[in-house]
């Protein structure tokens, strides 16, 4: 059993009491629900769709914005390594988005975890760090500036799950067990998955271990194909209902048209179950459309999974049993008792969209933290080249407004504050949240941040003006003789001479001078 801290924090705000108002402009959402996606109307964000369709959320956890009109509370808990001291992050607005420059300034200097996510609903099923289970030991709470991300316009922050991270809350109220009926959603991410186990969100046991089928009732998401055969690649949207991630009846797809999400930046994962006879999975892209089913139909056919037997306790980021070695991206997730109503969930998603995940920083074509930026080479062979990814590697290629959507994406870069030095900068990747361009045996990659300081520095670079006298250079934050150059189309941290190919003298000015300029993607 996880120990819980004293709540000392005064009543917050709660959205379980709707104004008439709000419960009218949601149910006229509800009915003309079954036309073309729409933002949600003013008043009508996701427990106010579900209370209002009669299946209350009894759990409703965001990083980056409330959940109910009315709400006005924190939404996470950090802790600076400096002092370890702990500050609540809030909203801008009741019913808006995160006061993230409050974390910002809060954190400057040292680095931050996030120790607590606070539950929006009148239950208070915060989760905080997970303890030991029987498949992890206790896990540790995530870095809590991996994840930047727009949101309505707003520059906040995600949860970023790396292995040996994980929240739970194993004292809850309100949450089905026993066989009863729920639904819960989550908007994760299609970049930041693996095939370990389990990245999850939902219902999971009291005591952190497997205490056998069906014992669990929760969105899984990630590239793990448990029972063969999988279609496609995923990542997919599956139910763990422990001892197996199930994409049907039988475990296995019956769908062949599912093939997972792909690396969508941002996807809606849905899970619902009466626990009794039906459970159903949906998914949908986070930042257009609709839901599609995957799966609509009867619980597991193997035994203990009907009736279901839940046990109430909230996990994010593992398993039941503390399984914690995969990764993955979590914005925001409700648990509702009940099962929701499709015109429901339509109009969860239509909010979801509405929302405008990934959008842009409204700031271009400088080095200013937030700014969306692309970076040409200088040197007289490659001045139609651009610094991308590809194959997760560091790479120049040329880029023109002929170009394809994913090469002029994959050469776009957001300006962060640098991770290890707010003196200097951190590129984060334009279609694949939370990850950056870091080095690594001198060579370029983009990887997902970590939050180690080993990364940080990696992930660093300190500008100057271009030591060909032309444009900007870039010094690694922890070798800083070495520059970022291109040599031979690939990407490394370079000095001037040395015992490398990449460390020529030869152009060397030229090859880590960059021009800093307008982003190629949107």
């Amino acid at each position: 059993m996880l120990l819980r801290t004293p709540r000392s924090r005064p009543r917050r705000p709660r959205g379980a009491a709707l104004s008439v108002l709000a419960v009218c402009a949601t149910l006229a959402a509800l009915l003309l629900g079954a036309g073309e996606p729409r933002a949600a109307a003013a008043g009508s964000l996701p427990c106010d769709v579900y209370g209002a369709a009669g299946t209350p959320c009894v759990a409703a956890h965001s990083m980056v914005r409330a959940l109910y009109s009315s709400y006005n509370g924190p939404l996470y808990q950090v802790q600076r390594a400096s002092d370890g001291a702990a500050k609540d992050i809030g909203l801008l607005s009741a019913g808006g988005y995160a006061n993230a420059a409050a974390q910002d300034s809060f954190c400057s200097g040292t680095t931050c975890v996030i120790t607590r996510i606070y539950d929006q609903s009148a239950r208070h099923n915060d989760l905080t760090v997970e303890g030991a289970g029987g498949a992890g030991k206790a896990d540790v709470g995530a870095p809590a500036d991996a994840l930047p991300v727009t949101a309505g316009g707003h520059q906040v922050y995600g949860l970023e799950i790396s292995a040996g991270m994980g929240y739970r809350d194993n004292s809850t109220s309100g949450v089905a067990t026993g066989g009863a009926a729920e639904g819960m959603y989550m908007v994760t991410s299609g970049t930041h998955v693996n095939g370990a186990c389990c990245f999850d969100y939902g219902n999971a046991e009291t005591n952190n271990m497997d205490t056998g089928n069906g014992h669990m009732d929760a969105i899984n998401f990630g590239t793990e194909c448990w029972f063969s055969p999988c279609y496609g690649q995923g990542p997919w949207v599956q139910a763990d209902l422990e001892n197996g991630l199930f994409q049907s009846d039988a475990g296995y797809s019956r769908n062949s048209s599912d093939t997972g999400t792909g690396p969508l930046p941002f996807v809606t994962a849905l899970l619902k179950n009466n626990g009794q006879n039906h459970f159903a999975l949906k998914w949908g892209n986070a930042q257009s459309g609709g839901l599609t089913t995957t799966y609509s139909g009867g619980e597991p056919t193997r035994s203990g999974y009907s009736p279901m037997h839940q046990e109430g306790a909230i996990v994010l980021g593992t398993g039941g049993d503390n399984s914690n070695g995969s990764v993955g991206s979590f914005f925001e997730g409700v648990m509702t008792s009940g099962i929701p109503t499709d015109a429901a969930d339509d109009a969860v998603q239509a909010d979801i969209v509405s929302v405008g995940y990934g959008g842009a920083t409204g700031s271009t074509g400088t080095l200013g933290p937030g700014s969306e930026i692309s970076l040409r080479a200088t040197t007289s062979c490659c001045t139609a080249d651009y610094v991308r990814h590809q194959n997760d590697a560091g790479v120049i290629s040329p880029i023109t407004s002929g170009s394809s959507s994913l090469d002029k994406n994959d050469a776009t870069w957001i300006v962060r504050r640098g991770l290890a030095s707010s003196s200097c900068v951190s590129f984060e990747s334009r279609n694949y949240p939370g990850d950056y361009l870091r080095h690594y045996n001198y060579k370029l990659y983009r990887q997902p941040m970590d939050g180690t300081a080993q990364f940080r520095a990696d992930a660093t670079f300190c500008p100057q003006t271009g030591k060909s006298g032309t444009g900007t250079s870039f010094a690694s934050y922890n070798y800083p003789a070495r520059y970022l150059r291109h040599f031979n189309h690939s990407l490394y941290i370079a000095s001037d001479g040395g015992s490398n190919d990449f460390d020529s003298g030869t152009s060397w000015t030229d090859d880590v001078s960059w021009v800093v300029s307008r982003p190629w993607a949107p």
